[in-house]
C-alpha cells in the first residue's frame, strides 16, 4: 500500500542508503532524514504541526520502535510495515 500523500516521511535509512534511493523518487510525500538515536533522545525537532507522520526504514524493524518514540513525544506517528523494500512492491506488484 502506498502512503498517503499528506503524510510526512521520517527517513531512517543511512545517507548511503537515501543517496541510492531517494524517497523523493519514489513518492511525491514530503520527506526527513533522521536517525532512530535522535528520535529516541528526543533531539528530532518535530511537531504536530508536521501533520502526520509516517516512519520508513530498510526493512521495516526500526520504524515501529521510532514511531513509538515519537507518540511517546505526543506526535501523531506510524510506522510503514515492510520498509522501503514493502514500498517498491507497492510501486511495482
Amino acid at each position: 500500500m502506498l502512503p498517503p500523500r499528506h503524510v510526512l516521511m521520517i527517513d531512517l535509512r543511512s545517507e548511503a542508503l537515501r543517496l541510492a534511493q531517494p524517497l523523493e523518487a519514489l513518492i511525491p510525500n514530503r520527506s526527513c532524514a533522521l536517525s532512530l538515536e535522535q528520535i529516541e533522545a528526543g533531539e528530532h525537532g518535530l511537531s504536530a504541526e508536521d501533520g502526520p507522520l509516517l516512519v520508513i526504514c530498510e526493512r521495516g524493524v526500526r520504524s515501529g520502535l521510532a514511531a513509538r518514540f515519537l507518540r511517546a513525544d505526543r506526535l501523531d506517528a506510524a510506522a510503514y510495515i515492510g520498509g522501503v523494500l514493502a514500498l517498491l512492491l507497492a510501486l511495482h506488484p
